[in-house]
């Protein structure tokens, strides 16, 4: 009987020895199968982390619209993209980490089958997905201009994507994303996804509004090259619903190490002392009273003086010297924010501005975004009051420089969007980067270097058809001569 158990014992150690040489050996301590909510909270997760990156070597857009510099490692402050092949990485981390996660789960999804309740809420998280998918195209198109999108996504069966032109993907975001408010609207109370959300909870309600902002958002993007499919859009926005007094679309983080704030996770987690506010935005707050400025930020360390470093210093500078990001920015579970209530309503103010219907006059939007910035902040509404009332009244024969303005203070922090609204608006003036021109700030990212060696013959057509792959050549809705 021992002889016979020695015997199985052998002849298992030679089954489980021969099965470690197969070449689809499976890991007996490693998932086979990731849940699909699992891999929608990756994609998420993902998004909100490029948004909220402010690491030289992933994210320079709050140095570009000069919320903050370096007084360390200066390539970004300078619009050095090459030593750390920072587009690349941007890049790959919205393809690879995000929009491959959303396919794929939109694939998976769309397999499910099951009773009339299942396949509603499964309609619902399927425009869920679609919308986020937007919101990343939108991100690339923006920063780039034409980007790899019919053929994007084919993997090993076609590394080769061609890239797309900028102003036909931006229309067919648009479809895509009217479509998927349809079918959410359709499925309003048919459920969705529950805690793999990150940012709603699966909230449909919540969605719809966030929907209609993104509407209004590329509505307004397209004010000055497209102003009659801009009005539609905010006409659809506003009848889809968009983000109300004390909502926003953000990724709150748990606090808990790796899942913590962008400066929390560099500054407390990494030791890092590279980034401080710079010069041309301390400089603005300070002449203009605003009440957000200790919300935005600190003293210099052992004063009460608030001092920016210049912007863009070729050696850089010391740390101690300057002030520093509030104290709540620091907060471990300080949010990423994708758009909220403030930028909503001077997005509003924008398009009343213009001549659009809205549901106030432009001033009565740009109070609101300016009050709710304010607020948001920590700031009292008596404080936004009195500052509108004075340094941060409305002018309404100078609006787009009044709303251009405050659209770059409330989206302090979210470079993305300060990058973009700066771009749309021209205002306020950039401090070119020491021994620099203003020809020099850029108006796009350069392509990632990997192109030019991984899809050449598709660089090169891109690049032609945008009018060269430099930073001064303008994205499709930036038609308005940058004359900062």
């Amino acid at each position: 009987m021992r002889m016979k158990r020695i015997y199985i014992a052998v002849l298992l150690l030679a089954v489980l020895v021969t099965a470690c040489e197969l070449p689809d050996n499976l890991n007996p301590k490693a998932a086979t199968a990731v849940p699909t909510g699992t891999i929608v909270t990756n994609a998420q997760v993902a998004l909100a982390n490029n948004i909220d990156a402010i690491s030289v070597n992933v994210n320079i857009n709050r140095m570009i619209c000069q919320y903050t510099t370096e007084v360390t490692y200066v390539e970004g402050a300078r619009y050095i993209y090459s030593d750390r092949q920072i587009n690349d990485t941007y890049w790959d981390r919205y393809y690879r980490d995000v929009l491959m996660d959303l396919n794929e789960a939109k694939l998976l999804y769309a397999e499910e089958t099951g009773n009339v309740v299942a396949m509603t809420a499964r309609d619902n998280k399927l425009a869920i997905l679609e919308i986020l998918e937007v919101y990343t195209y939108q991100i690339l198109v923006d920063t780039w201009g034409d980007v790899p999108y019919t053929e994007a996504l084919g993997g090993m069966e076609n590394p080769t994507p061609v890239y797309d032109d900028a102003a036909t993907i931006y229309n067919d975001l648009i479809a895509r994303l009217s479509s998927a408010i349809s079918q959410l609207s359709a499925n309003a109370d048919g459920g969705s996804f529950g805690g793999e959300d990150v940012f709603f909870h699966g909230d449909v309600a919540m969605w719809i509004k966030a929907a209609g902002s993104m509407q209004l958002r590329m509505g307004m993007r397209l004010a000055d090259v497209n102003s009659s499919l801009s009005e539609s859009l905010v006409t659809a926005a506003i009848a889809t619903g968009v983000l109300e007094d004390g909502d926003s679309w953000e990724l709150v983080y748990t606090g808990v190490t790796p899942h913590v704030n962008a400066i929390y996770n560099a500054f407390i987690v990494g030791q890092r002392k590279d980034y401080v506010p710079c010069n041309t935005f301390i400089d603005f707050l300070l002449a203009k009273n605003d009440p957000r400025l200790p919300l935005f930020a600190s003293t210099v360390p052992d004063t009460t003086i608030y001092l920016g470093m210049p912007y863009g210093l070729e050696g850089g500078d010391a740390y101690q010297d300057y002030s520093h990001f509030s104290d709540q920015m620091f907060g471990a579970s300080w949010p990423s924010v994708v758009v909220d209530y403030a930028e909503v309503q001077l997005m509003l103010a924008h398009a009343a501005a213009v001549g659009y219907t809205t549901p106030m006059t432009a001033q009565e939007h740009y109070d609101a975004g300016v009050t709710a910035s304010v607020v948001s902040w920590g700031g009292a509404a008596a404080d936004a009051t009195a500052y509108l009332a004075a340094d941060g009244a409305y002018d309404a024969v100078n609006w787009k420089q009044s709303i251009g303005e405050q659209m770059w203070l409330a989206c302090y922090n979210r470079g993305n969007e300060g990058w973009n609204h700066w771009r749309e608006f021209d205002v306020p003036a950039m401090t070119p980067a020491e021994n620099m021109t203003v020809l020099d700030i850029p108006l796009r990212w350069p392509y990632p270097f990997n192109e030019i060696d991984l899809n050449g013959d598709n660089y090169a057509s891109a690049s032609t058809a945008i009018g060269g792959d430099d930073v001064r050549t303008q994205v499709f809705w930036d038609a308005a001569p940058n004359t900062n």
